[in-house]
């Protein structure tokens, strides 16, 4: 705020003369500082009457407002006792004639004097409460409370409220406060006793700050923004203020708590509080019904107030009327409670840098926000002069000629100007905000017919729906119902997109979140009609997972896939804002499930391809794994001690060792531990090595699979472990190792060729294991094998796949002769067979080729079979979940099906799979008959 008063603009007098007179008191002062106090006491007797009262101090505080504002605090902190009413008085009578001056000279902005206004309200609350409470203390009202208790104010926390809570203070505000004390300071016997003596410390403290006097009063308390403060006492106990909000909390208290942080008092109970109800206030999903409330609201206070009605700027409320300041806190505040949940960079507490923030996330248009911040400077700037003239509590704008000339001149303006441009923003705001609360129906949405292609009888069973039976979520059905009907009517098989939408809608449990969100933003209603249209395992996990949604505006929905770090991070983002263990099994299931849904909409829409789809699958299982890891070490090391010796690694097998899943995939995984020297973990239960890992191993296997409020997020198959369901679920390195060299068979060789270690169990060595086992398996690998051993088993294990699992027709690519399996068990005897290490299918494929056992040719087109295999593999999965019945498949399936592998119908794809089957069948067979190897008993 500077060392000196930088005058860059003068109020005129009203009264000329009242100016002049008060000119008078203050001799000392000249030039623009005088004509400063001239207009200022000319046209506001509530400054005149300042200025009178604070003649001698006056001077020198314009000479420095910084160092007289800081003077003020550390007057008020030396305060005694029985000088507290008069002493906080006068300091108020000082901050609002300084802060008062400063701004109408334009010194100060607007952030600054409302910042400085609301800086001395929570002193002067902090100093009365904690007065109050060492009153308190020395008389033995508080049980257990001794005088080293009045510094954190005995648990007694003050929430700032509205504007005081946003550094937003008006000229003559009130604060809104509410008061809470930390029941667990006292002794439950003492409960009823302790919480007399808080509310009777909270009362005494509104006395001190409201009681008018011969010196005035302080600041207006308003302590109604408690639950239920009809029936509750003005200091509730924290544990009470808790329950309260999450069972009967309303989306206004949401809004109100947007803007509170602890301001008096002991503040680090207060900020405690506040991260309590994060969950409250900032709801996981994007919460498009809030609009709906903020708009009820906006109308009540418009019939409870009278600020409805035509815009007159002459008694015009510039705080609740149309167009005024609460609108574009409302505004702000709707779109904060819509996306902070999921975003903390929106949470900021002041209307102008939440409008920045939402700006800078592309939730508010820059030039919406750039116009919504000037018109709220310019909105708060007239609304403090009006309030300058007589330090009255109003926002309306004076009806008298006298009254806006006043108002005008402490603003320096010509008061028809003033009347214009006022009505000018009002208006812009109305119009920019109204229309965000209130949206008027596109004619579609209200003109549409029902389309005669529909079942009348489908439709007619949807009231009985669970997310239709309310009578909000019908009403706002109603409304998306005529757009949703046209749009299913213009897709290529209308009969049975319906039946796929009414299979979802069947399935919400609840509507009102999910049909808000589709009100709010019509475009997701084409991305949802694609989707039911298409994808029946993708519409199923909607229906009972709709907040996914949210994620599609989130602004980066159809970008690029992120690179690992990224999704990490994301990841361990979400998992450091949860307390407990079970909350984080239920984030990372929330956080998984959005990624999986994007990977399904991105191919569903042909962002990517079948190859992409499962690489980034593999990616967001590895990066989960990752993730929990830590969160179920963490977990068990309470009860056991952290891992013994050298800790433990997952060992990716199959398809997710070779980086490629499908939708639906299972996990196939192996974990393998080394005890070192270690017998035994160090903690409170301490378990022998093996024991340990065994159970450690069980608890992140349920991590993974156990079925919570979010669901499951992976089944995992622990059956390539060594000795497979006889073995140990955990493997030491040592056994490991041992029984690879010496018992596992020829196919569980082949197994190993896909094998990855993709997480190393966090502690100080488990890195060195990892690579380790790394290295074990490049070394075990890379040893000389002979095609007389190795083939022969590769063909009996041809055989026993045959006749253990026969196709399920032509659409089923995965198992039969020719088909995926077939294929990925020849490339993994390339693997074994050559010098190749990595785990994919061209890979081994290639290692095959440089072997000598195929040919490129031969290879390459192998390949070509499996990377349309791969394709329609995926797309069945996403499709249907299952195989692909080309009968019931829908036109929706078959066109992305068409899309996703090339072909211009199903025909051609079925012709083309048949032919490539027997192909790549053939080349497969006549491979191994060269060598001999038949597959049957000679």
């Amino acid at each position: 705020m500077g060392h000196s008063l930088d005058i860059q603009r003068l109020p005129r007098a009203f009264d000329p003369d009242l100016g002049q007179d008060a000119l008078a008191l203050v001799p000392a002062l000249l030039g623009d500082q005088a004509a400063l106090v001239t207009g200022a006491a000319g046209s506001s007797p509530y400054l005149k009457e300042l200025i009178a009262r604070e003649a001698d101090w006056l001077p020198p505080a314009l000479a420095d407002p910084a160092a007289a504002l800081t003077q003020i605090s550390s007057d008020v902190r030396a305060l005694a006792p029985d000088q507290l009413k008069p002493g906080l008085r006068r300091a108020k009578r000082q901050v609002a004639l300084l802060s008062g001056l400063c701004d109408l000279a334009g010194a100060w902005d607007l952030m600054q004097v409302t910042t400085a206004l609301t800086h001395f309200a929570e002193l002067c609350a902090d100093v009365a409460i904690k007065a109050e409470i060492a009153t308190l203390i020395r008389r033995k009202k508080l049980p257990g409370l001794t005088e080293d208790d009045i510094e954190t104010a005995g648990g007694l926390t003050l929430l700032a409220m509205g504007k005081m809570g946003a550094y937003e203070l008006n000229y003559s505000s009130d604060i809104d406060m509410i008061c809470l004390f930390d029941e667990t300071r006292f002794d439950p016997d003492d409960f009823y006793e302790a919480r007399q003596g808080m509310v009777r410390a909270t009362r005494n403290m509104c006395t001190t700050l409201s009681e008018r006097t011969a010196d005035g009063y302080v600041f207006r308390t308003d302590l109604r923004l408690r639950p239920d403060p009809a029936v509750t006492p003005v200091a509730m106990a924290m544990e009470a203020a808790e329950r309260y909000y999450e069972s009967l909390g309303r989306t206004w208290e949401r809004a109100a708590y947007i803007k509170a942080r602890p301001c008096a008092g002991d503040l680090t109970a207060g900020a405690e509080f506040l991260q309590t109800l994060r969950p409250f206030v900032w709801r996981r999903h994007l919460d498009f019904a809030a609009i709906q409330d903020a708009h009820d609201m906006r109308l009540r206070i418009r019939e409870n107030k009278g600020t409805g009605g035509p815009l007159n700027v002459p008694g015009h409320d510039m705080k609740l009327g149309r167009g005024g300041i609460r609108e574009i806190e409302f505004f702000t505040q709707t779109r904060q409670l819509i996306a902070g949940g999921r975003d903390e960079s929106l949470r900021p507490r002041g209307t102008l840098d939440g409008l920045r923030a939402l700006a800078a996330k592309d939730w508010v248009p820059q030039d919406v926000c750039d116009q919504l911040g000037a018109h709220y400077v310019a909105h708060r700037e007239v609304e403090h002069r009006i309030q300058m003239v007589h330090d009255a509590q109003t926002h309306r704008m004076p009806q008298s000629e006298d009254g806006i000339a006043r108002v005008a001149c402490l603003m320096d303006r010509d008061p028809a100007e003033l009347l214009a441009t006022t009505k000018a923003r009002l208006e812009e705001v109305h119009g920019l905000t109204e229309g965000f609360f209130a949206p008027d129906a596109p004619p579609e949405m209200v003109q549409a017919p029902l389309p005669e292609v529909l079942d009348s009888d489908t439709l007619a069973r949807w009231p009985t729906y669970p997310a239709l039976r309310s009578a909000r979520g019908a009403q706002i059905f109603e409304r998306l119902k005529p757009e949703l009907l046209a749009r299913l009517a213009r897709t290529a098989q209308p009969a049975e997109a319906l039946v796929a939408l009414d299979g979802f809608l069947a399935g919400l449990p609840a509507g009102v979140q999910l049909f808000s969100l589709f009100e709010a933003n019509p475009q997701l209603i084409d991305l949802l009609i694609d989707i039911v249209g298409t994808s029946g395992t993708l519409a199923s996990y909607l229906a009972r997972n709709s907040s996914v949604f949210d994620a599609v505006i989130g602004g980066s929905f159809f970008d690029a896939w992120p690179a690992r770090n990224v999704l990490e991070q994301s990841l361990e983002t979400v998992l450091s804002h949860e307390v407990d263990y079970e909350s984080r099994l239920d984030a990372t299931r929330r956080w998984c499930k959005e990624w999986h849904f994007r990977i399904g909409v991105h191919h569903l829409r042909g962002l990517i391809g079948a190859a992409e789809a499962g690489a980034q699958y593999a990616e967001l299982a590895e990066v989960v794994i990752a993730g929990l890891a830590p969160v179920v070490v963490d977990q068990f090391a309470l009860k056991h001690g952290p891992p013994p010796g050298r800790g433990a690694a997952v060992l990716a097998m199959g398809s997710l060792g070779a980086r490629r899943i499908n939708a639906l995939s299972d996990l196939d995984v192996i974990v393998i531990y080394d005890p070192g020297n270690a017998e035994a973990s160090e903690g409170p239960r301490p378990l022998a090595t093996r024991p340990y890992y065994a159970r450690l191993t069980q608890a992140l296997i349920t991590a993974l699979t156990a079925r919570m409020s979010q669901g499951q997020l992976y089944e995992v198959d622990m059956r390539l472990r060594p000795s497979g369901t006889q073995g140990p679920v955990a493997t030491s390195l040592e056994s490991f190792c041992q029984y690879q060299r010496n018992d596992a068979w020829v196919w569980e060789h082949l197994a190993l060729t896909r094998a990855r270690v993709v997480v190393a169990v966090p502690t100080p060595a488990a890195e060195g294991l990892a690579q380790d086992i790394t290295d074990f398996r490049a070394a075990f690998l890379g040893e000389a094998r002979s095609r007389a051993v190795i083939l022969p088993e590769v063909a009996k294990m041809r055989v026993r796949l045959a006749a253990a699992k026969v196709p399920n027709g032509p659409w089923d690519a995965k198992t039969g002769a020719g088909r995926m399996m077939d294929i990925e068990l020849i490339a993994q005897a390339g693997v074994l067979l050559s010098d190749a290490r990595a785990q994919d299918v061209a890979c081994g494929l290639a290692g095959a080729v440089a072997c000598g056992w195929l040919d490129a040719a031969d290879a390459a087109e192998l390949q070509r079979g499996y990377d349309l295999f791969w394709s329609v593999q995926t797309a069945a999965r996403l499709v249907s979940g299952k195989a692909i019945n080309a009968e019931t498949l829908g036109e929706g399936g078959a066109q992305f099906l068409c899309r996703s592998t090339g072909f211009e119908d199903l025909a051609a794809l079925e012709a083309a799979l048949i032919n490539r089957y027997q192909g790549c069948g053939e080349i497969i067979a006549a491979a191994l008959q060269r060598e001999g190897a038949t597959g049957h008993d000679d």
